[in-house]
């Protein structure tokens, strides 16, 4: 990333994400569990988790390191025992990621760091599949997502829970402020520390205009970012969130895709637009 200078309804949405090639023998589609309440008190982790909420924490003066628990869907995807990608948790068992991270991935979770000392004290996870959307373009960066469905389920706790999806009927906004977070690079003393950034929505015609991305935006991307740069995703946040809040809860709005440099002027973030890739049912 760029920057200059629980009595509460079990809410995992039951969608469809269609048209996707598998890694193994499974179906052209996954289903979730739908919306409905925990009425034993128990999901998995003996314990329901609202998607989209994070613990409550303290104030983090600066805005710009984050703490544990601050963002508990970001998970980062390791690949030869070094950070390459971000993703989002979604259900106790499934990550989603953008198509172009795919490899054979490890995924960290409930971590702010890539401290070695640290990271050996998290809890690793092996991936079992991978699905990514067959209509995914290299050159064109369209249809930039892929699932990922662990061998073990997470331990839901205060810095490990899943994000809400987005309602595939409500768009959100030019200027809603959102937010994006990740290891990616900042400087050449690059951060070990996960670090978060606000930015906000830019409408699809905007970001297609001829001072933007002259036309190159699909209705399967988002734009998010500032007309002078100063923040954006950059190198190694590919795969991660850009989250924006909604009735009080958290949902994954877009997914770091691509971009011309970082942060450079007219060159905002461009990410994979969720809502057009995920059908409620």
């Amino acid at each position: 990333m760029a920057v200059q200078v629980l009595s509460f309804a079990y809410m995992l949405y039951n969608i469809q994400i269609m048209d996707y090639r598998t890694t193994a023998d499974m179906p052209s589609f996954i289903r979730f569990p739908s919306r409905g309440s925990c009425s034993t008190g128990r999901v998995i982790a003996l314990k329901c988790f609202e998607c989209g909420t994070r613990a409550k924490l303290s104030r983090i003066i600066g805005g710009v390191e984050a703490a544990p628990g601050s963002w508990p869907w970001q998970v980062s995807l390791y690949y030869n025992n070094r950070h390459t990608c971000g993703g989002a948790i979604i259900t106790s068992q499934w990550v989603l990621t953008a198509a172009h991270c795919v490899h054979d991935w490890a995924v960290y979770a409930g971590t702010v760091t890539h401290n070695p000392a640290k990271v050996a004290k998290q809890s690793v996870y092996a991936v079992e599949k991978i699905i990514y959307n067959k209509n995914y373009s290299h050159r064109s960066h369209d249809s930039d997502i892929a699932l990922m469905k662990l061998r073990t389920p997470f331990n839901f706790s205060d810095t490990i829970r899943p994000v809400c999806l987005p309602q595939y009927d409500h768009e959100f906004p030019g200027g809603t402020e959102c937010w994006i977070s990740g290891w990616g690079y900042t400087h050449p003393d690059n951060s070990k520390e996960s670090i978060y950034a606000p930015v906000p929505l830019i409408s699809t015609k905007k970001c297609n205009s001829s001072c933007m991305y002259n036309g190159e935006v699909t209705p399967r991307m988002l734009c998010a970012g500032y007309a002078e740069g100063k923040v954006d995703a950059c190198q190694g946040d590919s795969g991660g969130p850009l989250v924006c809040q909604d009735d009080n809860v958290w949902r994954l709005v877009g997914i770091v895709s691509w971009g011309t440099g970082c942060a450079e002027p007219n060159h905002p973030g461009v990410y994979t637009k969720v809502a057009e890739l995920a059908t409620c049912s």
